[in-house]
Parts: C-alpha cells; sequence; structure tokens
C-alpha cells in the first residue's frame, strides 16, 4: 500500500493541490549527458525539484505539494521543505505516476482541485504560477504549453474534473485533444521552462533560477555553462 509522507499543512487556505512526479536521480536528465557527468546530473535534477516545490509551496493558491517518487533522497530533501511524499507504486512512467498522485489526493479530498507540475521548473515564482492556477480555475481542464510549444509544464483539473495527464514528448497536442483548454498567457516563463537539454539550461538561468539550483549550478562552474541557445517561447 502506499504510504503518505508527512501532513498537510491544515493552515494553508489554498485551493489546489499540486502532483509532481520525479523519477530516481540516477536515471534523471539524460539529456544533458553531452554537457554533465551523472552526479552532476543528478544534483541538478534534486535542485531543479527543490526550487519547482519551494515556489509551489511559497504561491498563496497552494494548499499542498505532492510528489511521487521512489528516491529516498530526493524524498527526504522534498519533505523537508514541507511536501507531502507517497510512493510511485504503479512504477507505469510518468503519466501513471501523476495518476496515482491524483488518486492519493482524491482519496482523502474528493472533490480536490489538482494540477500536474513538472519538477524541472528552477525559475518558477510563486506569482507566476499564482496567475496560471487563477487562469486554470475558469476551466474543468486546462494546460499550458512549455517553452518550446511542443510539451506540457502544467496540467489542470478543477473540483470534480477528470484528471487526464498525457504528458511526454508532443503532449501539447494530446492535452488539447482531449479537451483540456490550452492557456493563453503572457510573462509566465518561469512556469513554462522546464530544463531538458543544455540549451534549456542556458535559458533557465537566464531567467533567474532558485536558490538551490543556483547553488548547485555555481559549485559546477563552467560545466554547467552550456552553449547554445533554447527554442525561444511561442507567445502566451
Amino acid at each position: 500500500m502506499t504510504r503518505m509522507r508527512t501532513e498537510p499543512d491544515a493552515g494553508r487556505a489554498g485551493p489546489w493541490s499540486l502532483v509532481v512526479p520525479l523519477k530516481p536521480l540516477a536515471l534523471a536528465k539524460s539529456r544533458l549527458a553531452p554537457a554533465l557527468d551523472g552526479t552532476a546530473r543528478a544534483r541538478l535534477a534534486l535542485a531543479f525539484a527543490q526550487d519547482t516545490v519551494a515556489a509551489a509551496l511559497a504561491c498563496a493558491a497552494v494548499r499542498d505539494v505532492v510528489v511521487v517518487t521512489d528516491d529516498a533522497r530526493a524524498g527526504a530533501a522534498l519533505a523537508a521543505l514541507g511536501a507531502r511524499m507517497t510512493d510511485d507504486t504503479p512504477a507505469a512512467g510518468l503519466n501513471a505516476a501523476l495518476a496515482h498522485g491524483a488518486r492519493t489526493v482524491r482519496a482523502a479530498r474528493p472533490r480536490a482541485a489538482l494540477a500536474a507540475l513538472n519538477a524541472d521548473l528552477p525559475a518558477l515564482r510563486p506569482g507566476e504560477l499564482a496567475r496560471v492556477l487563477a487562469a486554470a480555475s475558469a476551466h474543468p481542464r486546462a494546460f499550458l504549453p512549455d517553452a518550446a510549444g511542443i510539451g506540457t509544464t502544467f496540467l489542470s483539473a478543477a473540483a470534480g474534473a477528470p484528471f487526464r495527464p498525457r504528458f511526454g514528448g508532443a503532449s501539447r497536442a494530446r492535452h488539447a485533444a482531449v479537451g483540456a483548454v490550452e492557456l493563453a498567457l503572457d510573462a509566465v516563463p518561469g512556469v513554462r521552462r522546464d530544463v531538458d537539454t543544455p540549451a534549456d539550461l542556458r535559458a533557465a538561468r537566464e531567467l533567474g533560477p532558485g536558490p538551490h539550483t543556483a547553488a548547485v549550478l555555481a559549485a559546477l562552474g563552467p560545466a554547467a555553462a552550456p552553449a547554445g541557445r533554447a527554442s525561444p517561447a511561442p507567445p502566451g
């Protein structure tokens, strides 16, 4: 049976529960291999998740953050920030992990408003996330495309609405195809800038990453300063 580790903060008034999936750190960020070795990639993956979770928990609209992971090191670090942890008992990939996290939340609160959020948003800002959640609240289900305009970094399901994650690859088109509304928002670059490639990492550095990522980048030095340019974010 899945264990839920740490209790939600009963004092938080926000309506949203966020589900953040995180694969084992040793397997994370393989597309950064041209620039960084496995140890560095694991350090960055954890730092990305820490900055993502910390920013989400600092958003007034967020009630709690549930992280789905089997990585004990990451679980301890993210629980220390105030996230709730649940094991990835399906062990069947990203969308299965997200659906499992959603079921875990709604087992306790059947009409919880849910949102999936990528774990690799190191430049996430609480105010930007609040804008996205406010826009999402107008729709039963909504999503935000990534900076490249191909994938997805955010998917929501309002109270009572089914949660239908279709992440991975060209997920922007898949989420639209199953009826989620694409949010047309400007000035939320931190919510859209996930990091998969060296060029993405450079773009996140230019936006200004959170303190955990900044500290790891500083420690890694020139190795974590890849050349090249990320694809520009499309309007909205």
